[in-house]
């Protein structure tokens, strides 16, 4: 076994989950874009139509482009995440999130409104990932916040 302060763990994997979307949510994305449109011109809000267009291009590039793979690594310091480094010393603790049949890290910082960093991982990894996580950061059970159940929901 390698010694744990020269062991490293290397993985890659996609920045995020992309959920595929029958033509019913691309449908249902333009009605309520088209909806919130015609209340703003109704209402005469235009900086809110200009905000609805805006938003509606942002979100559908966002759904549209695939997830880079992101190379990781994991030692005594911290995480690498392509080039950025995330050290221990910043995050109180971790969690592990599951979405079907994929898993992640979540780092949960110490500072009050940084947000949390979540990591996917393979499952073949986990184990050696997971008990890396736990020799340096506690263990605490992760809570989706309103946001994320949403984002979740709507498989954004």
């Amino acid at each position: 076994m390698a010694d744990e302060k020269t062991s490293t763990v290397r993985w890659e994997a996609e920045e995020y989950i992309q959920h595929d979307k029958n033509a019913g949510w691309y449908i249902g994305l333009v009605m309520i874009g088209l909806v919130l449109v015609a209340l703003s011109v109704w209402l005469r809000w235009w900086s809110f139509t200009a905000l609805v267009v805006l938003a509606f291009i942002s979100l559908l590039i966002y759904v549209l482009r695939p997830p880079r793979k992101i190379k990781y690594s994991l030692n005594s310091k911290g995480l690498t995440e392509g080039e950025k480094l995330y050290v221990f010393e910043d995050y109180r603790a971790f969690g592990i999130l599951q979405d079907d049949t994929n898993f992640a890290i979540v780092l949960m910082p110490r500072k009050r409104f940084s947000p949390a960093v979540t990591i996917y991982f393979p499952k073949e990894k986990g184990e050696e990932i997971v008990d890396m996580f736990g020799a340096r950061l506690p263990m605490e059970e992760v809570k989706l916040d309103a946001i994320d159940k949403i984002v979740r929901k709507l498989r954004i």
